[in-house]
């Protein structure tokens, strides 16, 4: 026994009803949300956006996420499983027997969004660059909770380790401690949501549409590609040169996204924050003299 370590052993349901049981994850999952909700409530009154939006943009985010993440572990992750027979493909639609990939997630989210910003944007003065922008403080908030959660659930950890801040899984039957890489994961992107708030909030009159998210991007998934080095992956691609994983070769298109984004936020300069129209000016009344009967 490793008494250095950290024995981990906590039950990844809070709540036993019978059969019935509430788990942890999923109410991190569901207070990620709760916090963009109450985010994006803050963004719209900041900047003149109707909060009768709110509503149709939380269930657009809730579907996208859990389909899109859960479509992207299993095209991604096991498709000769999901694909391989019925009985795998039946179970793509059980999210609760599988897992989420945040690859994607992402992309679905993006789809989402551009639905979101065609469908609402140009009557509201927004536009798709405006919405992903703020979506990215509040995916960075909800990621952290959902790492958070995989640690309760005992799962997405890493290879043995000797540092002090090595984890022993006890309910995963591990003996020895290993790399807590979800926690990594959630303390960065918790740093990486404050960083982003912090540069909404104060200096929101300097910054250029796409900057956020490009930072968001390029943060998040370069260091999940850094990560992925002390994860368990099952999948690896062999360039030659190097090896790598799943994981990382799915980060790479999305880290040169978020330099792109970077490098257009600087060359078309366009505000971050949302711009209204000046009303058009009222046409000057002409009164006519009632002709005399």
């Amino acid at each position: 026994m490793d008494l250095l370590a950290i024995h981990w052993h906590v039950d990844p349901v809070l709540i036993h009803i019978g059969s019935f049981g509430i788990r942890w994850y999923s109410l991190l999952f569901v207070a990620g949300f709760v916090i963009g909700w109450y985010l994006f409530r803050w963004f719209f009154r900041r900047e003149g956006i109707s909060e009768k939006l709110l509503d149709p943009l939380l269930y657009t985010l809730l579907i996208a996420t859990i389909v899109g993440a859960r479509l992207g572990h299993c095209i991604f992750y096991q498709p000769s499983y999901y694909f391989g027979s019925w009985e795998g493909f039946l179970e793509i639609f059980m999210p609760w027997k599988g897992g989420l990939a945040s690859h994607g997630g992402t992309i679905a989210l993006f789809l989402g969004m551009w639905w979101f910003s065609a469908h609402y944007g140009k009557k509201n003065d927004f536009d798709y660059l405006w919405i992903i922008d703020h979506l990215a403080i509040a995916v960075a908030f909800t990621g952290a909770l959902i790492r958070l959660g995989n640690l309760f659930n005992s799962e997405i950890y890493g290879p043995v380790t000797d540092a002090p801040w090595g984890v022993i899984f006890e309910l995963r039957g591990e003996t020895e401690p290993r790399h807590p890489t979800q926690m990594y994961e959630s303390i960065t992107y918790l740093v990486l949501g404050c960083v982003l708030l912090w540069l909404y909030k104060f200096k929101l009159e300097k910054l250029n549409r796409g900057f956020l998210i490009g930072l968001f991007l390029v943060v998040c998934f370069g260091v999940r590609f850094m990560i992925e080095y002390v994860k368990e992956a099952r999948i690896f691609f062999n360039l030659g040169f190097t090896t790598i994983n799943i994981g990382q070769l799915l980060s790479i298109p999305f880290i040169l996204l978020g330099i792109g984004l970077i490098i257009y936020s600087f060359v078309k300069k366009q505000p971050a924050a949302a711009v209204h129209p000046e009303p058009a000016p009222k046409k000057a009344e002409t009164h006519y003299a009632k002709p005399i009967r």
